[in-house]
């Protein structure tokens, strides 16, 4: 599904003297590699601050607390997507009000938010789903009129572009009063390990998570709040910072691969290619088909009798998850998430991907798909 050891090639010497100078100064933990990426992101991204942490699960949870949800309070978010983002709203003590996607953008639909408010809800989550963001024009209309903050979950779109109205034009993670972003190998922009970022244009909700990461410490050994600890390392940093310079090109790749999928499987019966939300650019973390003839389990099964991989994401929505079946959603109130759950089907998407690959992929679906 992913190449990382012939990414990692094409940039080992860099990575290398990265490594080295890390090494060199020993400062392992926090130090300058991590100060400088955090300077570098939010350059790249245009916000005012990044605080960079542990992982994407963190970075959620750090946001959360740093609005104060706890118990009493909602969240409105999405099911379809990684357990994480209904995870850390539950973690808090919150209440994850969760409502049903777009079925073909496959992201959160506004008008469900809409309905969803009530005088308990504390935030809104959207997800970027799969290299592509969610309707942010509505979203930030209804922030707005309701005075509730948005925290992105940006950690599979980083470098998606959002062409709004005059107001809403830029990166995704940067128009909620907080966005979220992980560094997973596999990501976009991916460490060699764990790691995370949240990003803000607030100085005082940006020093409110920088002292819930570190242990509540505004001041050394002076604990004003309750915090976590949750740090992202030099060495980290310092891959993060060569891969940054990269992540443009890593795009232009995925993109163009993600046009040889379309002309490849367009006309193939069964078979949806992933369609684009207008105003948003699609980087591609990954290539989503939806499978409409009800063949996508012998499929995935044909397919791994070829040697090619695939993946299901995600197989079991949060409404129906067990851990939180204590909050009783209503099986009928999501019937997109649970169709997707039972439709979608990921292909190997990737930087190194190239065209014979993708015949010998898209070869195999239509001659099955066909049949």
């Amino acid at each position: 599904m992913v190449d990382l050891v012939g990414q990692h090639a094409k940039i080992q010497t860099e990575l290398d003297a990265a490594m080295q100078r890390v090494m060199a100064t020993g400062a392992f933990v926090k130090g300058p590699e991590v100060a400088e990426f955090a300077n570098e992101l939010a350059e790249f991204t245009g916000t005012r601050h990044v605080i960079t942490c542990g992982n994407g699960t963190d970075a959620l949870q750090i946001a959360l607390m740093a609005l104060g949800v706890g118990a009493g309070d909602e969240v409105i978010t999405t099911g379809f997507t990684f357990v994480s983002t209904v995870e850390v709203v539950a973690l808090t003590g919150a209440t994850p009000v969760l409502v049903d996607v777009h079925p073909d953008t496959f992201t959160i639909n506004p008008e469900h938010v809409r309905a969803a408010i009530t005088n308990r809800t504390k935030a809104i989550i959207p997800v970027h789903l799969f290299g592509q963001m969610a309707n942010m024009d509505e979203l930030m209309d209804i922030s707005e009129q309701n005075g509730i903050p948005i925290i992105e979950d940006n950690a599979q779109a980083i470098g998606a572009v959002w062409s709004g109205d005059y107001k809403r034009s830029g990166q995704s993670g940067t128009f909620g009063l907080m966005g979220t972003t992980s560094f997973f190998p596999s990501k976009n922009l991916g460490c060699m390990g764990d790691g995370g970022a949240i990003m803000t244009n607030d100085a005082e909700i940006a020093e409110k998570c920088q002292q819930i990461a570190n242990h509540g410490m505004a001041v050394q050994y002076h604990h004003d709040v309750v915090g976590i600890n949750s740090r992202l390392d030099g060495l980290q940093a310092a891959i993060l910072r060569v891969k940054l310079k990269h992540l443009k090109n890593y795009i232009d790749a995925r993109q163009a691969a993600a046009a040889r999928y379309d002309a490849m499987l367009e006309l193939c019966p069964g078979v949806q290619i992933p369609v684009r939300e207008h105003r948003s650019s699609h980087v591609f973390h990954q290539y989503t088909l939806k499978i409409t003839n009800g063949k996508r389990n012998a499929l995935r099964s044909h397919l791994t009798e070829q040697g090619i991989p695939s993946a299901i994401y995600y197989p079991v929505p949060g409404h129906a998850q067990k851990a939180f079946s204590r909050f009783q959603y209503n099986p009928d109130a999501y019937p997109s998430s649970d169709e997707l759950s039972q439709s979608v089907l990921s292909l190997p998407m990737h930087t190194e991907l190239n065209e014979d690959q993708q015949q010998k992929i898209s070869g195999d679906i239509f001659n099955f798909m066909k049949e």
